[in-house]
């Protein structure tokens, strides 16, 4: 049975707050993501959709078979005028939006394989960067991601546009303190943690990456904390040509990512 919602009311309003305040998604739980490819990874990777809002006129056959596919836990017809306040700068295409839950912060969601790799992000600030490691993450196989301390929200609506889909994919876990996560860390066997550092002297390519390894990725302007600085065990350069003196903390975390991958090819 489709509900209709012709005005705002007191539940438009809660959706309407979850694109600007992370208390109010963190308080009910849940986040609005749009687009074909987020919302098709939402679904296939089993994540709860508990409301899907369009406005009728359903364009594509796409969205005709999600609103009758019995995929989320109600479907809810608003007035085109209230979809396109929550569409944004999107309203124009935008023919579905999912409100979908949040998943528990539990470090135990993440299945390390073996030989596993995981990121750990020291309090990054940017959305956005967040989004796009989440992508590098997801294209190079990564088990896990975990954004330590105060940080960027993962389910800020640019996190979630960032990523393409790919925060769906990778399990992401969320922690207050950097302690826990270094306790967690310390229990998988042989599990290397490395740092990234203009200042280091070891290339990443001359360390051998085929155990098990969790990359620590700095916050973008002050890089790595003290403590993880100090808990690394070993702490690798990326080796610059040009006048730059740093990479952007997604692009670092992505080249080491990659030289991971080649190694173990």
């Amino acid at each position: 049975m489709e509900a209709r919602l012709e005005r705002r009311n007191a539940r438009f309003q809660q959706w309407e707050a979850l694109l600007t305040n992370r208390n109010t998604r963190h308080r009910l739980g849940e986040f609005l993501v749009q687009g074909v490819r987020p919302i098709n990874e939402a679904i296939a990777h089993h994540w709860r959709i508990r409301a899907l809002l369009h406005a009728g006129n359903l364009r594509s056959q796409w969205a005709r078979d999600l609103v009758r596919g019995q995929v989320a836990d109600e479907v809810i017809r608003l007035s085109p005028e209230l979809l396109h306040e929550l569409a944004g700068k999107d309203e124009d295409t935008t023919e579905l939006i999912a409100v979908v839950a949040i998943p528990p912060d539990d470090l135990t969601r993440i299945r390390v394989r073996p030989n596993g790799v995981l990121v750990v992000l020291d309090r990054p600030i940017s959305p956005g960067n967040v989004g796009s490691l989440l992508r590098s993450a997801d294209a190079l196989g990564i088990d896990g991601v975990i954004v330590a301390g105060r940080a960027a929200d993962l389910y800020d609506p640019k996190t979630v546009r960032g990523s393409r889909g790919s925060l769906f994919a990778v399990p992401a876990v969320r922690a207050e303190t950097p302690t826990a996560v270094l306790e967690w860390l310390r229990t998988i066997d042989a599990m290397t943690l490395v740092g990234t550092s203009e200042d280091a002297v070891t290339d990443i390519w001359n360390h051998d990456f085929t155990g098990p390894t969790a990359v620590v990725v700095g916050n973008e302007t002050s890089g790595m904390s003290s403590f993880w600085a100090n808990n690394c065990d070993v702490v690798l350069r990326i080796p610059m040509v040009g006048s730059a003196s740093s990479l952007n903390a997604t692009v670092a975390a992505s080249i080491t990512l990659y030289e991971i991958t080649r190694q173990r090819a």
